[in-house]
């Protein structure tokens, strides 16, 4: 099964519901509409949910449209999206990098 991390504080928003979409660049992992995840927190490993793919977009950051938000969370502006991103990744992200907006529910099994 395919894992994915999240920070902590991003592993409650998803048990709350709020959270229904990750954004992953530099896709290793082939992530496909249907494939079944395993959400894991990124710092402990530790497993909290799981998950399925419902839908995958991708796009550059500069062609984001306000309903790709949707489920996601916000950033202050650009440059600290930019900088999260550049952080998590370890290299350096910008308007014209490309990502794949994953949208997914909360499964029982």
């Amino acid at each position: 099964m395919k894992k994915l991390k999240f920070k902590k504080e991003l592993s409650e928003l998803i048990l709350e519901g709020e959270k229904t979409s990750t954004w992953r660049l530099f896709d290793d992992k082939d992530l496909r509409v249907g494939d079944k995840l395993e959400f894991l927190i990124s710092e402990s490993l530790e497993k909290f949910a799981l998950a399925e793919i419902t839908e995958v977009l991708e796009k550059t950051f500069r062609d984001l449209r306000d309903n790709d938000w949707a489920g996601h969370e916000k950033y202050e502006s650009e440059e600290e999206m930019f900088r999260a991103y550049s952080e998590y990744y370890e290299e350096e992200v910008n308007s014209l990098t490309k990502l794949k907006i994953i949208k997914f529910k909360i499964i029982n099994e």
